[in-house]
């Protein structure tokens, strides 16, 4: 784990936004892990985001997604914003774009805070302002032969 300078309670004096991407290759759960290990940060939330086998009571078989050029830019700003309203001590979020099959990782982020209430709190905020503010659409096949496009993660 990283070693971080200043007092326990405070953010950490380098960047604390360890790792933000948008790829095309799996995504790793240990590399997000890695990424915001701090000697100083009590707290550490993951989400994982997984493509699962049905939406809205249909079958779903695959599905891509795709990124506006934007998307790691936007993925950053609200990264930025995350740390500016928590103690985060280290921040990443890493996204998938192209062709996902049933139980790939479609998301991860992680935030350690010096407590794990705010890594709670700052870790929701973060995959809840992604899913709702960064350009990336999911385009779900379903098993009936049917297919949508959905608006952000």
């Amino acid at each position: 784990m990283a070693s971080s300078n200043g007092h326990p309670g405070e953010q950490g004096s380098s960047d604390p936004l360890k790792l933000i991407a948008v790829r095309d290759t799996a995504l790793s759960l240990d590399e997000v892990f890695r990424a915001v290990g701090d000697d100083a940060a009590g707290g550490t939330a993951l989400f994982v985001g997984t493509v699962r086998d049905h939406d809205g009571g249909a079958g779903v078989d695959s599905l891509a997604y795709s990124a506006h050029p934007t998307a790691e830019a936007e993925m950053r700003r609200i990264a930025e914003k995350v740390v500016a309203g928590y103690p985060v001590r280290a921040l990443a979020a890493v996204h998938r774009v192209g062709e996902l099959k049933v139980g790939d990782l479609a998301v991860v982020v992680a935030v350690s805070c010096p407590h794990r209430g705010e890594a709670f709190e700052a870790c929701r905020k973060l995959i809840d302002d992604l899913k709702h503010e960064v350009p990336i659409w999911k385009h779900q096949r379903f098993s009936d032969g049917t297919d949508e496009w959905v608006g952000a993660c």
